[in-house]
């Protein structure tokens, strides 16, 4: 069976409106499982001037947050988190406001973008945050930005994706659950760490990473080099979720071909380990070669369901050898699930990569990537309950667009 990624098992979304601005959304779970942290969200193209709400089940007043998706100064959605017991049905009732809402929730994500002040010393001190940046062909920002592009992170996990032409998705590992890149920036310094403060756990190079898409030369990934605009945007900044946007514009894929323009979307929730992975073309991509997967940690332990699914177990440093003083050797899992019905190829594993060549005929597709540290308090600690963990989060991800329908 493949793998469609979109809602919840067992879920149904009931939404009503009327033009006084209030409506009532009702989701069900049908199956047996409980569900913590569901994801809701609600379109508001109907609605002009959103720019507050309340949220309530019951007597209770929810977390919820407004997301301009398109940037075009308009809230396009409004999104909240729901938890719900097995067979159990909830109502939840929203107001939308015309002005602006002042409440502040308590953050369970975090994001940042931002330039180096070479004037701060500090790696974890620094100050020029952004929301945007856009360079143009053979302007490279990789040493321009702070941890080198946006950085994201919820309670359990933290990622970053390279402002450059290898875009790679790179990881930072917790021991507790709990915001920390606004503290260490990715770069905790000697205090923190003592602290318990997590910290870079993987070296990527010039490898996939994890699950980052590059094009295919018939034999090896391919960076994003002949590239007219490449951008970074932050869309969303929580409470709840965090997205970041990646954009190639006029990416000539191979040498001589017409140039398309490609957007990715990388979505964390609260409470989620996954990230949500949205690519899209400026037209159908078939015949354009793509490729995904990730790095072979040194020495890991590989899995494979040949269907999509695959992940690794292994120890190595997350910096390379001349920058190891101060850190140690990190083990870290390590999964990527790609809907079967684009997988061209699953190619052998080799010393750099456990990679995925893609034929897609559409002008989106969605995957997801997920990642586990060995230092967590509260994860996974050997590749047989990593492996277990990656098999049960693909049913899940069967089981949720199989049974999801919204009306």
């Amino acid at each position: 069976m493949g793998v469609a990624f979109i809602g919840l098992l067992g879920i149904y979304l009931n939404v009503m409106a009327d033009d006084s601005r209030k409506m009532s959304v009702t989701v069900e779970n049908t199956s047996k499982e409980t569900w913590k942290d569901y994801p809701v969200s609600v379109d508001l193209s109907k609605y002009e001037s959103v720019r507050g709400a309340i949220v309530k089940y019951g007597d209770e007043v929810l977390p919820y947050q407004l997301d301009d998706m398109d940037g075009d100064g308009k809230n396009d959605e409004l999104f909240f988190l729901a938890d719900l017991g097995k067979k159990e049905k909830r109502r939840y009732d929203i107001t939308l406001l015309s002005e602006a809402d002042t409440t502040r929730f308590e953050p369970r994500v975090y994001v940042e973008l931002m330039l180096t002040n070479k004037k701060v010393k500090s790696e974890n001190k620094q100050d020029l945050y952004i929301s945007h940046l856009t360079v143009d062909r053979g302007v490279n920002p990789y040493w321009m930005l702070h941890h080198h592009g946006a950085a994201f992170e919820n309670e359990l996990v933290a990622y970053r994706i390279y402002f450059d032409h290898r875009q790679t998705v790179d990881i930072y590992g917790k021991y507790h659950q709990g915001l920390e890149l606004r503290d260490t920036q990715f770069y905790p310094d000697a205090e923190q760490k003592a602290a318990g403060y997590g910290d870079d756990v993987l070296w990527v190079g010039q490898t996939l990473g994890l699950g980052t898409l590059r094009g295919w030369d018939g034999n090896a990934p391919t960076m994003l080099k002949e590239v007219e605009h490449r951008s970074q945007r932050i869309i969303s900044r929580g409470p709840l979720r965090t997205i970041v946007e990646v954009k190639d514009e006029g990416w000539e894929v191979v040498a001589g071909t017409a140039p398309i323009d490609m957007t990715i979307r990388y979505t964390l929730i609260a409470g989620h380990r996954e990230c949500r992975v949205d690519v899209s073309f400026d037209r159908p991509a078939l015949g354009i070669p793509l490729s995904t997967g990730i790095i072979n940690v040194k020495g890991s332990r590989e899995f494979s369901d040949y269907h999509g699914l695959r992940g690794c177990w292994g120890t190595d440093w997350p910096v390379s050898a001349k920058d190891s003083v101060g850190h140690k050797r990190e083990t870290v899992g390590l999964g990527i699930c790609v809907p079967e019905s684009i997988v061209r190829s699953e190619e052998p594993a080799n010393k750099d990569n456990y990679a995925y060549t893609l034929s897609v005929a559409e002008s989106h597709f969605t995957y997801y990537v997920t990642f586990g540290s060995d230092n967590e308090d509260f994860g996974y600690h050997s590749a047989e309950s990593w492996f277990a963990y990656l098999r049960d989060w693909k049913r899940q991800l069967e089981r949720e667009s199989d049974c999801v329908k919204v009306f």
